[in-house]
């Protein structure tokens, strides 16, 4: 069994090699490739997970699962790994995963943005948002002043910084001296804060203090095909769809495998469940498909305590602003699936906080919010998640204090002890979101003789799955799905008297949209079988070959003696 830990964060060297372990060990269920390279010319590794000997990956039904295209969100990696590990050593026992790779595909990215992961698990840590190319102007071209946010006492954390001023806008809370809370409209004669973040500053006249730009402006997830918008638009969004090689590799790859039907991509934080669409309104979903969405999230919210919110109706980070060129949204209306963006990990709730507003809380919420997770962090981090405030000499501003929440392991991603815990949730839901899929078997393959060397051959086929084969109704409206194809192969000396040798049957429903009770004439016609008859002549017999493959529902195949 590869080593791996689920308390800790891996580098990328050791990740690699963790990733190479398992497809070495579990050839049988694991293959490894690169997607391409990083902008820094790293491999960005996938892992194809299923059962060989049942037939290829690209043949079965598929769900697409990736991680840590945000630099810091280093947790999704873990998601991933944990996926594989649960995966590998539960097949053969668990009945569920069992069939799922039997008869389906995973395919894994655990670290979409490995150069942004670099710098945040560095021993000297840099936070940026994703990929580390100079953006949106060339390194050399930008001005060197101001506050370049790092750590700056080499405790390989990033804290605040908190700097006497007098009018400065916090002062320590009265009850809890560790917080500091916002002095009121008119108050005077106080003793006030500045807060900035932990780093140095560039060319200071002593005066004057703004944040530098950031050099590494890009965010990845910002820079895919759908609702594309220019940076005075869209910040970080890159200068044209799929201009970053992180986020070209995934598009190529997810359109060039048809047999996709969900994907879901992991973040962190706020411990939800996040649907399309970000940028308009659940009214502009097909009714069929916004339902299924809703009925996804709902088993999803079952096995991870993890609630379902639409992005544009509860996750905006401005009310009068939505987002633009992300993943999921791309998922959905460029190529038909499902797709998710999975927020891991709520320190909020953690600490006893519920039925908070996801991004509004972090503009305004009670002081006793601060108070509960202050309390979380004494009883249950040891106080490591918030740091006292300790004096620190600073190399332009003298004396300041350093303290506050440790944002890289109390808030983006769990503590060590946590993580485990934490990822342990998703599993089921993954394979139950894979099981639900279209799945194309054989419900009749026969020969009738009708006498004279002529033969009667039927073949009928029916969708086993919970989903549609077109999966979407986005994919029907968007023609990106081709229907059920049967073809026929004869014996030599045979010949074909009535039917085509390839037919297409179209699209087969599944059991997704049934009402909740057979009530006032229900009925269920069977929309989730096709029928294909040839009749052929054979003088000297042999052996017909049949054939049905759909692009989201599988390939299965019959031989039958004439």
């Amino acid at each position: 069994m590869p080593d791996v830990r689920f308390d800790k964060y891996y580098l990328y060297e050791d990740l690699t090699r963790i990733l190479h372990a398992y497809a070495k060990e579990f050839s049988h269920l694991i293959s490894i490739e690169s997607l391409g390279k990083s902008y820094e010319g790293r491999e960005i590794w996938l892992l194809k997970v299923t059962n060989f000997a049942t037939g290829s990956d690209a043949q079965k039904p598929a769900l697409w699962v990736d991680g840590n295209i945000h630099a810091t969100e280093v947790a999704p990696s873990s998601v991933c790994l944990y996926l594989i590990q649960t995966l590998v050593t539960s097949y053969g026992t668990d009945p569920d995963i069992t069939r799922c790779l039997d008869t389906r595909t995973f395919y894994i990215c655990p670290r979409v943005n490995p150069d942004g992961a670099e710098l945040a698990l560095a021993d000297k840590p840099r936070f940026i948002r994703s990929s580390t190319r100079p953006y949106p102007y060339d390194h050399d071209h930008q001005e060197n002043d101001g506050l370049v946010i790092e750590d700056i006492d080499g405790d390989r954390r990033i804290l605040l910084m908190r700097i006497p001023d007098p009018n400065g806008a916090w002062k320590i809370c009265p009850t809890e001296p560790r917080l500091l809370i916002l002095r009121e409209p008119t108050e005077t004669g106080g003793h006030y804060y500045r807060v900035l973040p932990e780093g140095r500053i560039e060319n200071y006249d002593g005066v004057q203090i703004d944040l530098q730009p950031t050099k590494e402006g890009l965010d990845l997830n910002r820079n895919f095909p759908n609702m594309w918008r220019q940076e005075d638009e869209q910040v970080g969004a890159g200068p044209y769809p799929t201009s970053e090689p992180e986020v070209r590799s995934l598009v190529q790859f997810i359109s060039n495998h048809l047999n996709i039907i969900g994907a879901t991509a992991f973040h962190t934080f706020s411990g939800v469940l996040l649907r399309a669409y970000s940028y308009k309104s659940d009214d502009e979903l097909p009714v069929e498909d916004l339902r299924t969405y809703k009925r996804i999230g709902q088993k999803g919210t079952e096995l991870t305590e993890y609630p379902t919110i639409s992005g544009f109706h509860e996750f905006r980070y401005h009310p009068k602003q939505v987002i633009g060129g992300t993943f999921h949204d791309w998922v959905y209306e460029h190529r038909g699936a499902f797709g998710w963006t999975v927020e891991v990990w709520s320190p909020q709730r953690q600490a006893g906080i519920s039925e908070y507003q996801y991004i509004e809380w972090q503009k305004e919420h009670p002081l006793e919010d601060d108070l509960k997770l202050l309390r979380w962090s004494d009883e249950k981090l040891g106080g490591k998640g918030y740091v006292d405030w300790y004096p620190f000499d600073h190399p332009q501003l003298g004396q300041v204090e350093l303290g506050g929440w440790d944002t890289m392991y109390a808030w983006s991603n769990p503590p060590p002890e946590f993580l485990e815990e934490e990822i342990a949730r998703f599993p089921k839901w993954l394979v139950w979101h894979l099981l639900i899929s279209p799945y194309l078997e054989i419900y009749e393959a026969s020969v009738h003789s009708l006498g004279d060397d002529t033969y009667r051959v039927r073949l009928v086929v029916h969708n086993t799955g919970w989903l549609p084969t077109y999966v979407t109704k986005k994919a029907l409206e968007k023609k990106l799905v081709q229907g059920c194809i049967c073809e026929i192969e004869l014996p030599v000396g045979a010949t074909l008297e009535m039917g085509k040798p390839r037919e297409d049957l179209g699209q087969l429903e599944g059991r997704a949209y049934k009402p909740s009770s057979p009530i006032r004439r229900h009925a269920d016609p069977t929309k989730d079988r096709a029928k294909v008859e040839w009749i052929v002549r054979a003088p000297e017999g042999g052996t017909v070959k049949l054939l049905a493959r759909h692009e989201r529902a599988g390939v299965v195949q019959a031989t039958l003696s004439l």
